[in-house]
């Protein structure tokens, strides 16, 4: 079928704008507006009614004049004041008045690109089905795809931003059953190392375990199981800075609750969410962090990233050294501990989940190495000071303790008495 006599059959079904007409034939002739596309597919018809009307009066040519003026007629009065298109219900003429309210609500923004896309209602998604079973659709495209691309242009303009289809800045989604629009501002990326320099921090919020973070006696109606944690002492300064909504914390790992965090730190990526702001000073935030956390929490290094690096953090299987004080039931000599600690020296550790992590992490066994353990001192109390090297995700306590023979080999399996964790220090991480 010719593209007129698919015009033809469009025009037939009601009223129809040049954009809706032109869509239908948008993979032809580059170079051309879908609206352009329409005016020409119009133009031609009425041309065709009036070399038929103009005929000889045949009635092979009646035939065909009845229907081509009735169409000729319907085009030349489709763009007036009183006729409604069937198949967009005159988005077309909302063009203008979306992108000077998405202009408003720009500003104040601070961005480089954005995007434009649109909700289409259920309606709208039905004429256009219907339309697309009376014309096909192999010349055609989305109505979305065309309110998008005219109101991205007209924004543009505007707010003199360009648009990026990849990694916008900004996405301004138009929702036409509601005749609203929301923006979804791109979260800006900070990455870093940090360093934990108490004991009894978590690295991120931890709601209360009574109340689920609702706010009950237990947590004094704080809503939390401990009152401060590594990503809550960096989030305030990181909000200021950015004019963020809040913030994500993502870290390379945790550490428990009651070691500390040293050495070179652990790499972490702060998400400020929804910022009115993209651009930050680093070296002052990173000043304006470690004086807010007030020798609790340290950081450095920090340098902007792109979301990307977040799943680098959480898949990489980073190797860990730690600093352990390990007491023991009984005495033990300096050169049967350096022995077991040997044994334990470059082996695979098979561990079953900790009881103390059970209840919400899956039971399962998993196989981790220890690359190195060495003793550093064995102190004139009977306590020793150990450093181990290891795969990440080794429960490093449960090395020492054995946890009552779910971790196979332990320091306390080949010792033959019970060894603890008194303290333990992560001083390196290595990413």
């Amino acid at each position: 079928m010719d593209v007129l006599e698919i015009s033809k059959k469009i025009l037939h079904e009601g009223p129809i704008c040049d954009h809706c007409l032109g869509r239908q034939f948008a993979k032809l002739s580059t170079g051309l507006s879908n609206r352009e596309r329409g005016k020409a597919m119009k133009l031609a018809l009425v041309l065709e009614g009036d070399r038929i009307y103009k005929s000889e009066n045949n009635d092979s040519l009646l035939k065909e004049l009845v229907p081509c003026s009735a169409l000729a007629r319907k085009t030349l009065r489709i763009e007036g004041e009183d006729e409604q298109c069937w198949v967009c219900l005159d988005q077309f003429k909302k063009l203008d008045d979306w992108a000077a309210e998405a202009a408003k609500a720009l500003e104040g923004l601070e961005y480089s690109t954005f995007l434009v896309g649109t909700k289409v209602s259920g309606l709208l998604s039905e004429n256009e089905e219907m339309l697309w079973a009376e014309a096909g659709t192999a010349y055609a495209e989305q109505l979305k795809t065309e309110l998008n691309r005219e109101v991205g242009k007209r924004i543009a303009e505007k707010v003199e931003k360009e648009v990026d289809f990849e990694n916008p800045d900004i996405v301004i989604t138009l929702d036409l059953a509601t005749n609203k629009f929301e923006l979804q501002v791109r979260s800006v990326y900070v990455y870093g190392r940090y360093l934990k320099k108490v004991r009894g921090i978590p690295q991120t919020r931890w709601p209360c375990r009574k109340c689920k973070g609702r706010g009950c006696e237990s947590c004094g109606f704080t809503g939390k199981q401990y009152q401060e944690s590594v990503d809550e002492l960096i989030k305030g300064p990181v909000v200021k800075a950015f004019e963020a909504v809040d913030t994500a914390f993502h870290g390379s790992g945790r550490e428990d609750i009651d070691a500390l965090m040293l050495g070179s730190g652990r790499p972490f990526v702060v998400e400020a969410k929804s910022p009115v702001r993209r651009e930050a000073d680093l070296e002052a935030l990173t000043a304006r962090i470690n004086e807010n956390a007030a020798g609790k929490v340290e950081v450095k290094d920090l340098r902007f990233v792109e979301k990307g690096m977040i799943e680098t953090l959480k898949s990489s299987k980073a190797d860990k050294t730690y600093k352990l004080k390990v007491t023991f039931k009984e005495p033990v000599s300096e050169e049967k501990l350096k022995s077991c600690l040997e044994a334990l020296s470059g082996k695979e550790i098979a561990q079953q989940t900790p009881k103390r992590v059970v209840h919400r992490r899956a039971d399962l066994v998993r196989k981790r190495y220890v690359h190195s353990i060495t003793l550093d001192e064995l102190k004139d109390d009977g306590k020793a000071y150990i450093t181990v090297n290891c795969e990440g995700g080794l429960y490093v306590k449960e090395l020492i303790s054995g946890d009552e023979g779910r971790t196979n080999p332990s320091l306390t399996g080949l010792l033959g008495f019970q060894a603890l964790v008194e303290d333990l220090d992560v001083v390196n991480v290595e990413i």
